[in-house]
């Protein structure tokens, strides 16, 4: 079949949705599908980064979108950037012939309205894979008044494609639960999380020394946040155990990746003189296994607001490597379900928004128990949301969505 792949983001991009996408992607096109990609053509976090505007690329004919590339320091840019996406998206997939199956993901915000939108005009099955839940994301982060004009027209736009799937992928039963209030049917949503990157991410014992040492960590107890720093996932908590931390310099604080909210932790940092905090950049595929590998203890952070709205999915790379973590976020998520089923000490913590003192208890804690290395009972949950099945999950559902109805 002839599949189309519609989001802002993908390979070469290292964000987590460019990098499942290129998974599925390469999937598709292994089990004899002709797979056709559209995306932007500037990096996700670093508008500076240009990629090619036509590509085939092992077997995948990818086609991206110019962009202005204003950036996300202020909302106007943001929507600059998406506002173009969205019009020159819409030009080039009038040009293209049409597709037995379209899967869109979720941004720009709405992007699977316009791939609906095409393939009621063109024919062929329409599946969301649900990366984020907009409006919500923009309502919850307090971007759009909800019950206002520009929120009932983008929810009516929403529920309008999401009406029109052949399927909805959830993932998460918080996700599925909100799709469901919107008047999808439950029989329609198939729920799944992302998949962890089996053969990229694995413990690296030689990473994890080589990289402490380039960043002068050897003999600290590592804290690491890596991935996304967005509204949705408030580091305030954390931030707060690090002042509070000032003082004991066995601790190291260290936040790799971008979006919106890294300045907010640089200037924290430089506020209050913090040498203990380091903040690195999104490492590439082939160092990040060094790098996740280099923490004594991971932070995974959901904002009270947006469970069910974003994913963690940062967490499956870390049960993957095996690596202790500390779950920040309301007491009914994903991601507390994951950590209760884990010991309550030695593979996961869990602590609240705005209590500080809870999150510097838990990081105690895990310091006094030193470096046991990759905990069993983390790897074996990790096994549940592997590449290997998940990504081979989704690939059948898809052909089954495009296959004709009787």
């Amino acid at each position: 079949m002839k599949v189309l792949l519609l989001n802002q983001c993908f390979y070469p991009d290292h964000v987590s949705t460019a990098q499942h996408l290129t998974d599925l992607a390469l999937a598709l096109q292994a089990a004899g599908h002709e797979v056709t990609v559209v995306a932007a053509s500037r990096g996700y976090d670093d508008p500076s980064r240009r990629f090619p505007v036509r590509e085939d690329w092992r077997g995948l004919r990818i086609r991206r979108i110019w962009t202005p590339g204003l950036g996300k320091t202020a909302k106007w840019r943001r929507l600059v950037d998406f506002a173009v996406f969205w019009l020159n998206a819409t030009r080039l997939l009038l040009t293209l012939p049409r597709f037995d199956l379209t899967v869109c993901l979720t941004s720009p915000p709405l992007i699977s309205t316009l791939g609906t939108a095409v393939a009621a005009l063109k024919g062929g099955a329409v599946v969301p894979w649900v990366m984020d839940l907009n409006p919500d994301e923009a309502v919850a982060a307090g971007w759009l008044r909800a019950g206002g004009p520009a929120e009932r027209l983008l929810s009516a736009l929403q529920g309008w494609s999401f009406r029109r799937a052949e399927r909805l992928l959830a993932l998460d039963r918080f996700m599925a639960a909100r799709l469901q209030a919107k008047g999808v049917v439950a029989e329609r949503i198939h729920t799944d999380p992302p998949w962890s990157h089996d053969d990229e991410v694995r413990f690296d014992p030689a990473g994890r020394t080589a990289f402490r040492a380039e960043h002068g960590l050897d003999g600290k107890f590592v804290v690491m946040y890596s991935g996304n720093h967005s509204p949705c996932h408030p580091l305030d908590s954390l931030l707060d155990a690090a002042l509070r931390l000032r003082d004991d310099d066995g601790f190291r604080f260290v936040f790799v990746g971008g979006g919106s909210e890294m300045a907010k932790v640089k200037a924290f940092r430089e506020r209050h003189g913090l040498t203990a905090i380091l903040t690195l950049p999104y490492q590439p595929m082939e160092r990040l296994a060094a790098s996740l590998s280099s923490a004594d203890l991971h932070v995974v952070v959901l904002g009270n607001a947006f469970a069910g709205i974003v994913h963690p999915c940062k967490i499956y790379n870390i049960l993957a490597l095996g690596l202790p973590f500390l779950a920040i976020g309301p007491p009914e998520s994903h991601l507390q379900d994951l950590a209760s089923r884990l010991p309550p000490s030695g593979a996961a913590w869990q602590a609240r928004h705005g209590d500080a003192e809870a999150v510097v208890r838990c990081l105690q804690e895990a310091r006094a128990l030193g470096w046991r290395g990759p905990q069993g009972e983390s790897v074996a949950l990790a096994s549940e949301f592997s590449r290997a099945n998940l990504c081979g999950r989704l690939v059948s559902l898809l052909e089954q969505a495009a296959a004709p109805r009787p």
